[in-house]
């Protein structure tokens, strides 16, 4: 743990970032102990173990399993926007359909009115970063299957957003319009 904690006070760069999600495997740390240091004070050691959890969720989910609810409970309290942007993009994985048999299980079980609550709240935040929001909108999208509610919701709420956000958010929006008509 100490190595890790080490590792997190100096920049890192993609290629330590997925050597350190491999460590994950030998050393003694895991997931939790990353979801952990993701709250840490200092904001980069949080965002970059965020990042490392991300990729042990990308590349050894086996290693994240174990601690996937624990990830569910503590990411509504996550308020490091870098480390948020790994943790709604976990998410965003966790609630595709093409999700592990495992994961859809959790998310079908799991108790998600408040995670969605937290979405949507963190989608009309103006200080929430639209790489973040992008993310949001795949997961309320994905969620819909659990929430039948969320689909009217959402359509309004992206199209109250769509001339207050970027050019990227629009495409995202084009993108979730389509899965949405799909649906129907």
């Amino acid at each position: 743990m100490q190595y890790l904690f080490d590792a997190l006070k100096i920049p890192l760069g993609k290629t330590k970032v997925e050597e350190l999600a491999s460590f994950s495997l030998t050393e003694n740390f895991s997931a939790k102990d990353l979801i952990d240091l993701s709250f840490h004070k200092d904001e980069q050691i949080g965002f970059r173990a965020a990042w490392i959890l991300e990729r042990i969720y990308s590349n050894h989910i086996e290693r994240f399993m174990p601690h996937a609810i624990y990830f569910l409970q503590k990411l509504p309290f996550q308020h490091n926007l870098s480390a948020l942007r790994h943790y709604v993009k976990i998410l965003a994985f966790m609630t595709k359909k093409n999700a592990s048999p495992e994961i859809e299980e959790i998310i079908v079980n799991y108790n998600s009115d408040n995670l969605v609550d937290v979405v949507f709240a963190w989608l009309i935040d103006e200080k929430v970063p639209v790489a973040v929001k992008s993310h949001c909108l795949n997961i309320l999208a994905n969620l819909i299957t659990k929430h039948n509610w969320i689909k009217d919701e959402l359509s309004e709420t992206m199209e109250f957003l769509v001339d207050k956000e970027s050019i990227a958010f629009f495409a995202k929006v084009k993108q979730i319009r389509k899965q949405l008509a799909a649906r129907s």
